[in-house]
This record gives C-alpha cells, sequence and structure tokens, in this order.
C-alpha cells in the first residue's frame, strides 16, 4: 500500500548509521517505522516461535525461554537456505505491520512524513512502499569500527551479514539521495536538513505527496 504522507526508505551498508538518520528525521516530524523491531515483534509471537523451535531445536531459546537472535543469527547468515525459511516465516508479520504503521501515520495529523527503516528493504521489496530512497553511506573500516565497539562484532560476522543483502553498489542505483555518514551527528543533520529542504517537507504541514 502506500501512503498519502512522503514515505522515505532508509537503505545502506551494515553498520552505515541508519538508525542515527533516522533519528535524526524524527526531530522534523518523522514517524519512523523500524523492520528490524517489526522483525523481533514477529519472533516473540507463538504461532511464529514455534515453527522457529520447530526447525531449530529448543537450543534457539535463551534463559527467558525467548528466541535467542544471536544464535538464530549465526544460523541464518551463514547458510542462505536456513535465512530464507527464516524469512518465509517473518517476512509476512514484518509486513502487515509496516502496512497497519503506514495507515496509521497516514492519519495522524502529527505525523509529517514517514521514514521506513530496514536493512532488507531491497531484497524484501518493501521499496514499493517509498517515495524517495535514501542511502547512508560510510566507508567499510568506519562500519566495522562501529559495529565492533557497539555490538562485539567480528570481521568474519560482518562480512556473513553483507553477504546476506544486495551489493552496495546496487544498493546505490536505486537511491533518490545519499547521506554521508563518514563524519560527525551534525554533519549528518546538516545533510538531512538539506534534503527535506529540497523536497519540500519542511514548511508543508501535512508533507503531502
Amino acid at each position: 500500500m502506500k501512503s498519502n504522507k512522503l514515505v522515505i526508505g532508509l537503505i545502506g551498508g551494515v553498520g552505515s548509521g541508519k538508525s542515527l538518520a533516522a533519528e535524526e528525521f524524527t526531530k522534523h516530524g518523522a514517524r519512523v517505522l523500524s523492520g528490524d523491531e517489526f522483525g523481533h515483534e514477529a519472533l516473540r509471537r507463538p504461532d511464529i516461535k514455534e515453527q522457529v523451535i520447530r526447525r531449530w531445536g529448543q537450543e534457539i531459546l535463551n534463559a527467558n525461554g525467548e528466541v535467542d537472535r544471536r544464535k538464530l543469527g549465526t544460523i541464518v547468515f551463514g547458510d542462505a537456505k536456513e535465512r530464507q525459511a527464516l524469512e518465509a516465516l517473518v517476512f509476512p508479520w514484518i509486513e502487515k505491520r509496516i502496512d497497519e504503521e503506514l495507515t496509521r501515520a497516514a492519519n495522524d495529523p502529527t505525523v509529517k512524513f514517514v521514514v521506513l527503516d530496514a536493512a532488507i528493504m531491497l531484497e524484501a521489496g518493501w521499496d514499493r512502499r517509498c517515495d524517495r530512497i535514501v542511502f547512508v553511506d560510510a566507508p567499510r573500516d568506519i562500519r566495522y569500527e562501529r559495529l565492533a565497539s557497539k555490538r562485539g562484532w567480528t570481521a568474519q560476522q560482518l562480512e556473513s551479514r553483507e553477504k546476506a543483502q544486495w551489493p552496495l553498489n546496487e544498493k546505490l542505483k536505486r537511491a533518490d539521495a545519499i547521506l554521508d555518514n563518514s563524519g560527525s551527528p551534525d554533519a549528518l543533520a546538516r545533510q538531512i536538513l538539506r534534503f527535506l529542504e529540497q523536497w519540500g517537507i519542511l514548511g508543508n504541514p501535512e508533507g503531502e505527496v
């Protein structure tokens, strides 16, 4: 479905800072929809959780009886077949939640525009719901540094995540705009402000397209 308000899709390399960019967009009236958050919701649903356990066993659960996403990630990002099996389980729920929240945002006068932040936006076809695609860019060494310090990732983990997504040059081809996130948060904020002004979102109380 398409919203009556501008929908910006955020894409980029793993660790490029899409969440930081999304947070900055909220300062200008955006409602942010997180594909990652909807994915977490999916794994907490009893029906989906049961299917996850059926395929990957009880050992996929943590001490609280919830799906251990780190364990699951190790399995699915190391095997394309396993990743596709997980996607078949969670994608329908994620898509349902995206559409629900797009409808809610469209009917909320306090929302100027919507930002959809999803790591596999293009791979899943969710970009069809977007009016603009913004690529958040950062050099690989900076991205790895961020992931190592914030999440404790190894270079191998970054590589396996990248292999599960489209190549960055393919993502770039689909972008309407590029945000350089190799510098400071202030520099990123200035770029976002400039794009919002160019697209006529600032100063347009409805953010309509």
